[in-house]
């Protein structure tokens, strides 16, 4: 057996029992508190150089001194339980069966995070190359809006790294990019009066109606990319407000989940909806969602829901690096695909071109889902992997 994954099957034990501590904590997006004082007390153990935690509430946590920084980036925040029906297992119980690891963030990605984190525990074994520093990060609030936590790192930690791995469930497979997303509002305005006389007054979502129905045929005429697929739109959520439930409908607004395919940027987006001439004829208005909720720690850092696709060219160095450490350490060839969600990688390269990959335990497709687990192995193997990559690096 390979070294590496010698030393990463000797943290079995203890990886995989924290990572149950981990589940454990709830932990949804703006009350990530109590999991990141759990990993502080974990990172501390382990015996990280640094660890802090900045003002948003993401943990920080450093290896190494060298000009050539590394982060593993993996998001604490998970979504909430759902319908707790649709469960066999209570969501937080971090139950271990079988050799698989039960609970809500356990795939999605409290396991990559722990990996991630217990990958320093061999690389304090075998050392840090002398020109390289490693950073892992816990950040939090990427279920909200992937990228927010990134975008307080990059502007006011003033971390700038120089290659940057997404510990996002892959399947144990090198993922290269994804799809953007951008969150709009299309809002109508109408006047109110009594809903017993609707003929007084102008409807807000009579005037919204012909407006949802060309966004549903714009769907099919967004564009396509050979690697990415295809941008899509959908309306996510409806609302509208009037005096009262006897009354005419003065203000209404749609929601509308946008992923962008390659080419597809914030202006070409807000424009082919402007476009639309039930848009027009309403002269409804356009605009990107603005992310404004306030952290656990206090902190509002607000921007717009704005998350670039991006895409590692397939000829890429990172990328054929990041395929030797895999076929170095497990002795095979990687299957080298996409993620179908997006990823906090519209941080740091969708926004910033900062060189960026993924690689995670797990599958995404129990990212979300009731009754989400990650196989044990999933996680030794991830842990090996991160520590190949920085030795080599």
């Amino acid at each position: 057996m390979n070294h590496i994954l010698k030393l990463a099957h000797e943290l079995q034990n203890d990886l995989a029992n924290f990572l149950s501590d981990l589940v454990r904590i709830p932990s949804v997006s703006g009350d990530e508190r109590a999991v990141i004082q759990r990993i502080k007390q974990e990172t501390a153990r382990i015996g990280y150089d640094k660890v802090y935690i900045d003002s948003y509430g993401n943990l920080l946590g450093r290896i190494g001194e060298g000009r050539r920084v590394i982060v593993f980036d993996g998001h604490c925040d998970i979504v909430d339980v759902g319908n707790p029906d649709m469960w066999n297992r209570d969501p937080f119980s971090g139950a271990i069966e079988n050799g698989m690891l039960y609970g809500r963030g356990s795939c999605d990605q409290k396991g990559g995070l722990a990996s991630a984190i217990y990958a320093a525990k061999i690389l304090k074994k075998i050392g840090v190359p002398e020109d390289v520093t490693v950073w892992v990060i816990a950040s939090i609030q990427e279920e909200d809006l992937e990228g927010a936590a990134w975008h307080y790192i990059l502007h006011e930690d003033n971390l700038l790294p120089e290659t940057v791995v997404i510990t996002e469930p892959t399947n144990l497979n090198i993922y290269r990019g994804h799809r953007g997303r951008i969150e709009i509002k299309v809002e109508t305005s109408g006047v109110s009066c009594h809903g017993s006389a609707p003929e007084r007054g102008v409807n807000a979502i009579y005037k919204m109606s012909p407006i949802i129905q060309e966004i549903k045929e714009l769907n099919d005429r967004l564009a396509f990319d050979d690697f990415l697929g295809k941008g899509t739109v959908t309306i996510s959520d409806i609302r509208s407000s009037s005096p009262s439930l006897c009354a005419v409908a003065d203000q209404c607004v749609v929601h509308l989940d946008r992923r962008l395919t390659i080419g597809e940027t914030i202006f070409v987006c807000l424009n082919e909806i402007e476009q639309l001439p039930s848009v027009k004829k309403a002269k409804a208005e356009v605009y990107v969602n603005r992310y404004e909720k306030i952290s656990y720690t206090g902190m509002e850092y607000p921007m717009d829901a704005y998350c670039p696709s991006w895409v590692l060219p397939k000829d890429h160095p990172l990328l054929d690096y990041t395929i030797s450490c895999y076929q170095n350490l497990f002795g095979c060839d990687p299957d080298v695909g996409k993620w179908t969600f997006s990823t906090n990688g519209v941080g740091t390269m969708g926004t910033r071109g900062i060189p960026t990959v993924g690689f995670g335990p797990g599958n995404e497709i129990y990212a979300h889902a009731p009754n989400e687990f990650i196989p044990i192995e999933h996680l030794v193997k991830a842990c090996a992997f991160y520590a190949e990559f920085v030795r080599k690096y």
